[in-house]
């Protein structure tokens, strides 16, 4: 089952998502910026997304726990997002992933291509991706 985050989810995903504070957890989950994904009532994974120029729906992340990967959880969640922001009349989609990570193999074969990158001190190249919606 894919829906918007709720209150109830909080817990969960405050304890796997390292990448966001508490309070804008909340205000994610309050302003419906997260999907998540359960298999049997078991937590599997979520998308978190935001907008891009203020105008542009922006995947921020998608983690799909450890035991759930490889069986098409992450197809299927981001396909319920592309869907979500075509309804809402969005001609595009956007992604990253650093160079280094596995994740530009998957968003390459789910239609994603490149359009540019952003480098960071410190940090590997960041890889931007773009998807046209079907409408």
């Amino acid at each position: 089952m894919i829906r918007y985050a709720e209150e109830s989810d909080y817990a969960a995903l405050l304890e796997y998502d390292r990448h966001i504070s508490g309070r804008e957890l909340r205000n994610s989950i309050r302003d419906r910026r997260i999907l998540v994904i359960y298999q049997d009532e078991i937590f599997v994974g979520w998308l978190r997304f935001g907008l891009f120029w203020d105008n542009l729906p922006f995947m921020n992340l998608l983690y799909i726990l450890e035991p759930y990967r490889g069986r098409g959880n992450g197809k299927r969640l981001t396909d319920f997002w592309e869907q979500e922001m075509a309804a809402r009349g969005y001609p595009y989609v956007l992604t990253s992933t650093q160079s280094d990570e596995q994740a530009q193999f998957f968003y390459r074969k789910t239609g994603y291509r490149e359009c540019g990158a952003l480098v960071l001190p410190g940090e590997p190249l960041e890889m931007i991706f773009i998807k046209a919606l079907a409408r």
